[in-house]
């Protein structure tokens, strides 16, 4: 009989809440120079309901792996709140936070690099519970080995080392590591970009299945939204820090009203020649350096339908279309 525990929590209900989160970190250059301010995150805010997938997309360097390190308590907001499981995260005592970082594991870009080479499956999934649980070495293993065959792997495979899998099967070890705390949030960063694409849709779907039979939340963090079509339920863009675009995944895939959302559905194989890509954008330039943002709309260096109020006002985030844009035109983009 399998002693892995299903926790899930109550459909609809928030596990994670984020108001107005902020990163900023200090760059010295220098004993003799005043130290620069690079604002990594800019002011975000979202909600991640249990059994729900929130999709965070944008270019290298939009903030999303910054976000995912402090959802995940690895790194402290420098301003903003953020709440998990109804607990303020950002000021709780050091042993309530150590009680949240089990309700928030994290699965890890490179499946090559993960995992410690030297070490079993066996002892890489046993490690979290030996170290926060009083489970005896018989229940661990049990717990470890019905975990295995939750993932898809054979129980064979529970005493060979890491470099003995495939690409695939290693993400699926490192999946089952996470849950073995049975957390209520998963942060994925970028869990499928190593992977052939032939393997992609087999961890998506693998990460589906587990969120229903458990319940889990997911923080999904992506730069593809090819790959967020097959798993989120809602998307939020991100472009040098800043959220531009937000809403249900339908809603934005069909009628995306930023320029910068524009673009990255127009660019995405399978979705350049959908009817819901009508504005047509190719992004030229680079992304602006966080050192020295634009002093208006964080996207006006590249955007095509830039004006002077762009270069001089930030937009604010607000309700247009059933979601939340960034853009002072986005009204334009609205069609019947």
């Amino acid at each position: 009989m399998s002693t892995v525990t299903m926790s899930k929590a109550s459909a609809g209900q928030p596990v994670v809440v984020a108001k107005d989160l902020k990163r900023v970190y200090e760059i010295r250059r220098g004993f003799l120079r005043a130290p620069d301010h690079l604002q990594a995150v800019g002011g975000v805010s979202f909600s991640v309901d249990a059994g729900k997938t929130l999709a965070v997309v944008g270019e290298s360097g939009c903030g999303k792996s910054t976000l995912a390190r402090m959802v995940s308590l690895i790194e402290t907001p420098t301003g903003g709140q953020l709440h998990i499981k109804g607990v303020d995260a950002v000021n709780a005592p050091q042993e309530e936070r150590q009680g949240l970082r089990k309700a928030v594991q994290l699965v890890f870009q490179n499946p090559y690099g993960s995992l410690n080479p030297r070490k079993k499956v066996s002892a890489i999934l046993e490690a979290p519970l030996e170290i926060n649980t009083t489970l005896t070495a018989a229940e661990r293993a049990e717990k470890a080995r019905a975990m295995l065959a939750m993932v898809g792997l054979r129980p064979e495979h529970y005493d060979r080392y890491p470099h003995m899998f495939s690409g695939g099967q290693r993400q699926r070890i490192a999946i089952a590591r996470a849950l073995m705390l049975n957390p209520t949030l998963v942060v994925a960063d970028e869990p499928v970009s190593a992977l052939d694409v032939s393997i992609q849709a087999q961890v998506l779907n693998l990460l589906a299945d587990l969120q229903q039979s458990m319940g889990l939340a997911y923080l999904f963090i992506s730069h593809d939204l090819g790959v967020v079509r097959h798993i989120a339920h809602d998307v939020l863009v991100m472009y040098l820090g800043h959220a531009v675009e937000q809403g249900e995944k339908s809603t934005i895939f069909a009628q995306p009203l930023h320029p910068y959302t524009q673009a990255l559905l127009a660019s995405t194989p399978g979705l350049a020649g959908s009817s819901a890509v009508k504005h047509r954008i190719v992004l030229k330039g680079e992304l602006p350096s966080p050192l020295n943002p634009p002093s208006g709309c964080v996207f006006s260096t590249r955007c095509p339908h830039v004006t002077e109020r762009c270069r001089a006002e930030r937009p604010l985030l607000r309700e247009v279309g059933d979601r939340q844009v960034a853009c002072h035109y986005a009204e334009n983009f609205l069609t019947a």
